[in-house]
């Protein structure tokens, strides 16, 4: 287990003997320039010692440090910087267990992980959390677990596997690994005072712990105010700049995020780099980052990569990676930071501004170098209740998927969600769609195809059916996903019903994934079988199936960035402004059930 770390109270006698070099370090790094993010310098010729992995001195000459048994790591030309940290991020979206997932991150330098494991949560409930809980503690590097606020996200919307409550959230502060709550998604229920959602509120600020937030609205004025007072410490649903200074002018951080698909630093960073905003309110997060962009992108490294290509000083982009990150969940004196008594956490790099990670050190120990991991996962058995997952209740036909039109319609006026490239809301559209044999079509010509809801928790075998627009599919296909966010229900998009009808089939019978059909031919399979979102294979094995899933969409036509995401999320009916659910279709810019038909 590497939960065996001393605490600082623990440590506290060593530390200072080896900081005033009457014992020796476990290890000293030396000659080379340490990056402190507290003073935003860069100090030339430092060293740094570790004792019991914890700092212990951070200064100009280590040598009163070193005893005969002391590691030395030479760092001249190498910049020594603090270990990355996710402020907001969600392991099942990697399609990987969070030993896969942390096994994955560790060479890209990320070093710290807060994790809400909402996911699972609508799958499995409270017996899902715990298992991430537990599988977070037994990692080489922090791994800190969000209380899921939102299981259903939307009560009314749509039905989950499982509900949670306030009396969780209270059991759930009492565990070890629990920093906070999770995104608070249901902001309508903030806005309007629903008591369940300020009792999870008040459970977790009495725990004195952190409040996650997701306000995914446009609207700035009093509901936006009224959100704020409900007590969210941050936000990550901004896209603007505009979005940005109004959260941290309101005392919430700012978390702007580059997922697989949600590019919103560029469009939000510039109220640090051209309004000149106080950048430690501001936090760089990934929110959502499947196996394929950690595999061949990177993961924190990436986002701050991105954040100073956007023209943000590389000493404030690596802040608000690290020690901004620490103190708005409280553990500045833990983590964040090369500063005596924090954990041992830091990576070695030959340039700030490209950061390349040469060296990974958590907790004292080498745990990555020049791209490679040198620590295995530690294995997590997870039971078999949590597999098999995916309950259609019935071999699904193409009449399944057929869509009527209203009595008497030669055509028919529907509302279409439309996909928004490399953002989380959608559009609510409308098009007119042809009629044949009292059925509705989808229309090629108008980017228009048939979505569908399946659901698979309580074997009812009901579908709900819909039209989507942005994928821009030509031809006979079809592509389903148990990965629906947030009720992880089947996704399925397709321009044929037959279609539609084999890729439910097939992941009802590998117990949930990802596939794609073109012409009654399977041509990508991602098995997920845990809870029908993760997989427990490698990372590089993972995305390598996600890649041949990604080209497979490119064969159907598909054009968007990251399409998978968008298709993820085609169910999260608490982001405007159209979405679906096992309940219909959703307005969520009224968060209430809308029509698919247009009345004429």
């Amino acid at each position: 287990m590497y939960t065996d770390l001393p605490t600082w109270p623990a440590s506290a006698s060593k530390l200072v003997a080896t900081a005033a070099g009457r014992e020796p370090a476990d290890l000293v790094i030396k000659g080379g320039t340490w990056v402190n993010v507290h003073t935003r310098e860069t100090l030339k010729n430092h060293d740094i010692a570790i004792r019991e992995g914890r700092f212990a001195y951070c200064g100009p000459d280590a040598s009163h440090c070193i005893g005969d048994d002391t590691q030395i790591i030479h760092a001249e030309g190498r910049y020594i910087v603090p270990g990355l940290c996710d402020g907001h991020m969600h392991i099942e979206s990697g399609m990987l267990t969070v030993s896969r997932f942390t096994q994955a991150v560790i060479p890209h330098g990320t070093t710290t992980m807060f994790v809400d494991p909402h996911e699972v949560a609508n799958v499995l409930g409270m017996a899902g959390v715990r298992h991430m809980h537990d599988e977070a503690l037994a990692q080489p590097i922090n791994v800190f677990v969000q209380m899921p606020s939102c299981a259903p996200s939307a009560p009314g919307l749509e039905t989950t596997g499982t509900e949670l409550g306030p009396e969780d959230v209270a059991e759930a502060m009492t565990w070890p690994n629990i920093i906070g709550l999770g995104e608070m998604m249901n902001f309508p229920g903030v806005v309007n005072g629903d008591p369940k959602m300020l009792a999870e509120i008040a459970a977790t600020q009495m725990a004195n712990k952190t409040v996650g937030g997701h306000y995914a609205s446009p609207d700035l004025g009093p509901n936006f105010h009224a959100y704020a007072a409900g007590g969210p410490a941050d936000d990550h649903e901004g896209t603007c700049e505009a979005d940005a200074i109004a959260r941290v002018r309101q005392g919430m951080r700012s978390m702007m995020r580059l997922g697989s698909a949600w590019y919103d630093v560029e469009t939000q960073i510039t109220a640090v780099t051209e309004k000149g905003l106080d950048p430690r309110n501001f936090i760089l997060c990934t929110d959502d980052s499947h196996s394929g962009t950690l595999v061949n992108d990177g993961h924190m490294n990436r986002v701050v990569r991105h954040a100073i290509e956007c023209g943000c000083d590389p000493l404030i982009a690596l802040q608000m990676a690290t020690i901004n990150t620490a103190t708005h969940f409280g553990l500045e004196r833990e983590l964040g930071s090369i500063t005596p008594g924090r954990r041992a956490d830091l990576i070695l790099s030959s340039d700030l501004k490209s950061l390349p990670i040469e060296h990974v050190i958590a907790r004292g120990k080498t745990i990555a170098q020049n791209g490679a991991g040198t620590v295995d996962p530690t294995a997590y058995n997870w039971p078999a209740n949590t597999r098999g997952t995916v309950n259609l209740g019935k071999t699904l036909t193409h009449t399944d998927f057929a869509i009527s039109a209203p009595t008497g319609a030669n055509t028919a006026t529907a509302r279409v969600i439309g996909v928004v490239e490399n953002q989380a809301p959608t559009k609510a559209l409308t098009a007119e769609l042809s009629v044949t044999d009292g059925l509705v079509n989808g229309d090629e010509g108008q980017d228009v195809c048939q979505i569908a809801l399946v659901e698979r928790h309580r074997a009812t075998g009901d579908v709900t059916n819909g039209f989507v627009s942005g994928f821009n599919y030509s031809g006979d296909m079809a592509m389903a996903s148990t990965v629906a966010h947030d009720s992880h229900h089947m996704i399925v998009v397709g321009t044929s019903r037959e279609n539609m009808a084999l890729a439910a089939n097939r992941l009802g019978e590998v117990g949930g994934g990802i596939c794609v059909f073109k012409d009654g031919k399977e041509l990508a399979m991602v098995e997920l079988p845990i809870a029908g979102l993760m997989s427990d294979k490698p990372a590089p094995d993972v995305a390598k199936a996600a890649d041949k899933m990604v080209a497979a969409m490119a064969d159907c036509g598909c054009t968007l960035n990251n399409a998978y995401m968008q298709h993820s999320l085609l169910a999260l009916v608490v982001i405007p402004e159209l979405r679906i659910s096992d309940l219909g279709l959703v307005d969520v810019t009224k968060f209430e059930m809308t029509p698919l038909f247009v009345e004429t």
